[in-house]
């Protein structure tokens, strides 16, 4: 088992992403442009590897909101703009997919009137985000039960799946009543199914054909959690998909999180030595 890491990313105001050159301030489009741009790294260290697939539990906006007595709800508000930041850094990173944890299957037990607002925010992020996602060629998937959500909800989150299901700048994952139980239930659902139809046999399962039927069997196996807020839990969330991640955790709640903060993450991932159950020796020698 991996040991317990804690990462404490400190958060800097007076670090931001370099200035645009005025030729690329010529337009609002070549701003955004800008934002995106991808590169190597967003510190002058040497290059190090980039995980493909990187995982959030976006946790600790109801903390935040509390420290500066406000409503949860306002820290759920402020949560938006950290998501902005790292969508933003996995596009300049390079990184082929991101997943966040927007809402669990046992959120729902949390109080109704957060619950209505979690999801009158869910549709107005929606409408505004989903534009300039698409114009910087993100592709948005909800993965997740979405049978429970009301039917204008499923019907903009499927517009917005269809709108960029072509786009391949970056892989956006949005998991809304998920849970990692239920995604290794559904999976195996699918292969009963399977078998009761004559298309396979029960001696043909293994792992690698239950995964198939697992959420984001089509993109690369996760490399990096990550979980702000300071609890050292995986939350039910990925937990198949968890089985060779390395997990990061910070004390950074999920508003103050940004670009520099997942550099700090990326940096650590790149420090471990990942084995996949071989030796050091053995990795060291290719």
């Amino acid at each position: 088992m991996h040991n317990r890491h804690i990462g404490k990313c400190i958060n800097v105001a007076s670090r931001r992403t370099p200035a645009l050159h005025p030729l690329e301030a010529a337009s609002l489009t070549e701003k955004k442009a800008a934002r995106f741009r991808p590169c190597t790294s967003m510190t002058d260290s040497k290059p190090s590897p980039v995980p493909r697939h990187i995982a959030i539990v976006m946790d600790g906006n109801g903390r935040w909101a509390k420290a500066r007595h406000r409503p949860r709800t306002f820290g759920h508000n402020a949560g938006r703009k950290a998501v902005r930041e790292v969508i933003e850094g996995c596009i300049r990173q390079g990184v082929s997919a991101l997943t966040l944890f927007a809402f669990s299957s046992e959120n729902w037990n949390r109080p109704e009137d957060e619950v209505g607002a979690l999801m009158e925010l869910f549709v107005r992020a929606l409408d505004k985000e989903v534009d300039e996602l698409h114009e910087q060629q993100v592709r948005v998937r909800f993965v997740g039960d979405l049978t429970a959500f009301e039917a204008g909800l499923r019907q903009r989150m499927n517009a917005a799946m269809s709108r960029t299901a072509a786009n391949t700048r970056l892989q956006l994952n949005v998991a809304v009543n998920y849970g990692g139980r239920w995604d290794i239930v559904q999976a195996a659902r699918k292969a009963g199914e399977a078998i009761a139809r004559g298309e396979i046999r029960p001696d043909d399962i293994d792992e690698a054909l239950l995964g198939h039927w697992m959420s984001l069997a089509d993109l690369p196996p996760l490399d990096l959690f990550i979980r702000t807020g300071g609890e050292f839990r995986v939350s039910n969330f990925l937990l198949w998909q968890l089985a060779y991640a390395e997990l990061y955790f910070t004390e950074t709640l999920w508003p103050d999180f940004d670009q520099v903060s997942l550099q700090s993450a990326i940096d650590d991932y790149a420090r471990r030595e990942r084995r996949f159950g071989r030796t050091g020796d053995q990795v060291a020698q290719g």
